[in-house]
């Protein structure tokens, strides 16, 4: 339908101002809800072709398209935008389209052409020194939801993470582990291994900061301090040991790693993310290590005096960029050239690969892609950084190092709770047994807090604001999720009476109403909002367009009767329409990793 508007519209512009614009290059938007129409196009870049203001020529094109597109109802020109109304047997041979039987899951606005495209898509990555925080959410939560918008899209989606497993901040947990720790274990100590770890990671910077103090009070000046603190000068010694393949350090490090990964499997699994493959920076930093050593033969990276291997970046407006260490130890660039080589050795014929990083990385992925291509890469050109905005809370920022992080773990369950205590309150559980009570609580917590990460602008800085993430009404996940509830019910009950959604006789609904166009409309908008956030890496385009979906529907529940109406086949319309509305909310809402109940 959209597509013969813009053929009309082709048609009008060449016909009327003998202006050719393929109808492909025609844009439409929805119509406001102000106004009456169902598609506006904009006439302002048109008056100068027709020689008359943009009104006018609005009112031209309509005309024209009122006489020859049979879709076209009627129209209405506001100053130099044209609303366009469809007629009410287009709106019904759209929506008889859209709804292919009782089986709704196959409706053919699910079904996305293959692209032929195979995206990597890489995201969590965290460090095994610290458990998970709210930080780690968004980014869990948006590359989990990226690479399910990507796959819907039609693309092979592979997703991975590197685990960085290695360096000076691994080596500083296992320090104060072995100072402190008096053989702690996850099991004598009751806490998840991965908070166990991190207990100590804090443990070092407060022991780290006080022999600042110390050194700074004999005299020391305060930046020679924070090189010489003792503490500091064992964790890079013990990294060097490492490094070397110590036996006895290198059993620690598998021990206390593997204390995290138990517990960062826990939490994945309450998230509700995976990944397809994993990747370790202590396998891929040696990798990295022997293409810098070939790129520095080659001359495309130099060595300074103390033995360091650098490149210089000041031609292509950036600055020098360390590489190797005097020491020969690995920094996080070098990690990183080894494990982008390692993916496109795994997927050959890779299209696309998305790293899924905060914006303060947004320097380092400009210097890795160049970087590549200095050393030959030309899929370099396929990498891509999908740069996303720190999570804020009401009290402020968190800090790993100072134990002031929300833990991933710690919001999830409270955020349950939370959804336990608003549900009871305004007693949405009526008839659920004590298990599907509390499974329904952790589906309406984690709901809320996806939804409330993703509906926002990837690119944004944001405040995470738990209490009003949970509220039942407004652009929520609790509203959305509730409103799929709701719409079970309806279907539930049209089984029970018998209603039937096999053979529907479209051809005799005489007249649609315009809560019930708003819906069809809304439905059919599901493959164009699907492509356009796969297109910008945005969930956010699906939060919104869920939510506009959601609040259309329970507008069209409240203006009109489904039970009470008394032609049947009305009646079976909108018990179609409440069919494909539901799926098409459960659809969209697993593409942000969201599930749907359906009773509350």
């Amino acid at each position: 339908m959209e597509q013969q508007i813009k053929e009309g519209i082709s048609a009008a512009l060449q016909a009327l101002y003998n202006h050719d614009l393929p109808s492909e290059d025609i844009s439409l938007q929805p119509t406001r809800k102000e106004f009456e129409g169902t598609y506006t196009f904009v006439t302002f870049p048109f008056a100068r072709f027709s020689k008359k203001s943009p009104e006018e020529t609005g009112n031209e094109i309509g005309e024209h398209l009122l006489q020859n597109a049979e879709v076209v109802s009627a129209f209405n020109t506001v100053k130099g935008f044209l609303n366009i109304s469809m007629s009410e047997a287009s709106q019904i041979g759209r929506f008889s389209d859209m709804f292919d039987g009782a089986d709704v899951s196959n409706s053919p606005i699910f079904k996305i052409p293959e692209t032929g495209r195979t995206v990597v898509v890489e995201y969590s990555s965290p460090n095994t020194n610290k458990p998970l925080h709210l930080g780690h959410l968004r980014n869990n939560f948006l590359g989990n939801s990226v690479s399910r918008i990507l796959k819907a899209a039609g693309n092979e989606v592979q997703k991975v993470q590197i685990i960085n497993d290695r360096g000076i901040h691994i080596c500083k947990s296992m320090l104060a582990w072995l100072k402190f720790g008096a053989g702690e274990t996850p099991e004598s100590s009751g806490l998840k291994g991965d908070h166990l770890v991190g207990k100590y990671y804090v443990a070092f910077d407060q022991a780290y900061k006080k022999e600042i103090v110390g050194l700074v009070a004999k005299g020391i000046d305060q930046e020679e301090a924070e090189k010489q603190a003792p503490i500091l000068l064992e964790a890079q010694a013990m990294l060097m040991k490492w490094e070397a393949k110590d036996p006895e350090v290198y059993a620690l490090w598998e021990k206390m790693n593997g204390w995290v990964y138990e517990g960062f499997n826990d939490t994945y699994n309450k998230m509700g993310v995976d990944f397809d493959k994993l990747y370790y920076e202590s396998d891929t930093y040696l990798i990295g290590r022997d293409r810098v050593m070939e790129g520095l033969e080659k001359g495309v990276f130099f060595k300074k005096e103390d033995g360091s291997i650098w490149v210089d970046l000041t031609d292509d407006g950036l600055d020098e960029k360390l590489l190797l260490r005097k020491d020969g130890t690995s920094v996080y660039m070098t990690q990183d050239i080894g494990t982008a080589l390692m993916r496109f050795d795994d997927y050959p014929g890779l299209s696309q690969l998305i790293y899924t990083v905060g914006n303060e990385q947004e320097y380092h992925f400009k210097v890795l892609f160049l970087i590549l291509k200095k050393l030959g890469y030309q899929w370099a050109d396929a990498c891509y950084h999908l740069s996303y905005g720190m999570v804020d809370l009401p009290s402020g920022k968190m800090k790993s190092r100072e134990g002031t992080v929300v833990d991933a773990d710690d919001l999830m369950q409270q955020m349950a709770d939370t959804a336990k205590a608003r549900t009871e309150e305004l007693g949405k559980i009526d008839g659920f047994n004590p298990e599907q009570a509390e499974e329904l609580y952790e589906m309406l917590g984690l709901g809320a807090i996806k939804y409330f990460l993703l509906k926002v602008d990837p690119r944004k800085r944001m405040l995470f604001n738990p209490e009003e993430s949970i509220e039942f009404q407004g652009n929520t996940g609790p509203f959305i999720q509730y409103t799929h509830a709701r719409i079970s019910a309806i279907l539930r009950k049209a089984q029970q009476l018998g209603v039937g959604l096999d053979a529907i006789d479209f051809d005799s609904l005489s007249e649609v109403h315009q809560t019930e166009k708003d819906l069809v409309f809304a439905l059919g908008q599901y493959p164009e909002k699907l492509n356009l956030a796969a297109d910008t890496y945005s969930p956010a385009i699906i939060a919104q367009y869920i939510y506009d979906l959601a609040k259309d529907y329970n507008r069209f529940y409240t203006e009109l009767s489904i039970f009470n109406e008394s032609d049947k086949i009305v009646q079976q319309f909108r018990v179609a329409l409440s069919a494909l509305t539901a799926q098409t909310i459960k659809v969209t809402m697993d593409l942000l990793g969201i599930q749907v109940p359906d009773r509350m």
